[in-house]
């Protein structure tokens, strides 16, 4: 039953959308809007046969700087160009226009104390190659371009992160890598000898669970160059996991005639490190060495043992037992040989 009503509904708007469009006032709804059409695109062309101004942004690029030079006053990255003409050309400009960059040569311009100025009558040719015979150039801005440079030595620094890396729970950053990891910087003497290092912009993330890829822009320092001004940096990411292994003590610079015994004569030293380096790391890389001279002086019979050093890629180290029970055994003259 309640199909047979949509059936019915539906048929009914159907033919009620029929006798509308078939109907005498949709024709002239239709002949209305045919003519509205018509008496706007003779009035949108009147309108653009005047003529209009209006401002467009051109590129601007300096090529060819050499590589120890450092621009300490940047040109703009575009000019504002004003011009004049009818409003087709105008439209022509806005909807289909790409103009291609001013490009100034650096060995074309020199400037004393070298302060570069340029008006912009030594490039206009170039803006008007790119407009219609028509166009009509009114302004340019900057007038005058203006850009001060200077020229410096060189040397090699590393690169050096500077941010804060947060990551999940159990991960950790096995490695820090850049490529290059070292620029070349051109600055003057007196700036030159103060950089040892180039910096990365700031890096800020957080909840990092994963090797991390990306190419960061190394920090501006004022008066000096950095090629290349950015370097790609890998951020190894490892999760940790626990791994214990049994170290043997052992007494040096014991008297030949003297041997140690510790009780257990191993201890267990439980650490974190990454999965990675899970079966690279083994008890040969701990070394638990105890002198003569320290037991000697030690007036007890327990030593806490302690670990001279913690291989790369291990930590929150743990020693089981903590403390062992020792004993210095004079050698028979038998058993020196």
């Amino acid at each position: 039953m309640f199909s047979k009503n949509i059936k019915c509904l539906y048929l009914k708007s159907i033919k009620r959308i029929k006798g509308f469009l078939l109907g005498e006032k949709y024709r002239e709804f239709l002949i209305f809007l045919f003519f509205f059409f018509i008496a706007s695109a003779f009035w949108l062309l009147q309108t653009l046969n005047y003529d209009y101004e209006t401002e467009f942004s051109i590129p601007l690029k300096l090529k060819d700087v050499p590589a120890n030079v450092m621009l300490t006053a940047d040109l703009p990255s575009e000019l504002t160009v004003r011009v004049k003409d009818k409003g087709t050309v105008l439209l022509n400009y806005m909807l289909a226009k790409t103009f291609f960059p001013i490009m100034l040569n650096f060995s074309d311009y020199k400037g004393a104390n070298n302060h570069v100025r340029i008006n912009a009558s030594e490039f206009e040719k170039q803006i008007l190659s790119q407009l219609n015979v028509s166009t009509r150039l009114l302004t340019v801005k900057p007038a005058v371009l203006e850009y001060i440079y200077s020229t410096g030595k060189s040397k090699f620094v590393p690169v050096r992160l500077l941010g804060k890396i947060g990551l999940d729970r159990q991960y950790y950053i096995s490695d820090t890598v850049f490529s290059p990891d070292s620029v070349l910087v051109y600055a003057p003497n007196t700036i030159l000898d103060t950089i040892t290092a180039a910096y990365t912009q700031q890096l800020l993330l957080d909840h990092i669970s994963d090797t991390l890829k990306r190419q960061v822009s190394l920090n501006r320092v004022r008066g000096a160059k950095f090629v290349p001004n950015s370097v790609g940096l890998t951020l190894p990411v490892d999760i940790y996991t626990e791994k214990t292994v049994d170290v043997p003590i052992y007494g040096i610079n014991f008297p030949a005639d003297k041997v140690l015994r510790t009780f257990p004569s191993k201890v267990q030293i439980t650490f974190q490190v990454g999965l990675r380096h899970f079966h690279n790391m083994t008890a040969n890389d701990f070394v638990l060495n105890v002198s003569y001279e320290e037991l000697f002086h030690l007036g007890s019979e327990k030593y806490t043992v302690k670990l001279k050093t913690i291989p790369h890629g291990a930590s929150r180290v743990r020693i089981s037992p903590a403390q062992v029970d020792f004993l210095i055994e004079q050698l028979s003259p038998s058993n020196e040989h």
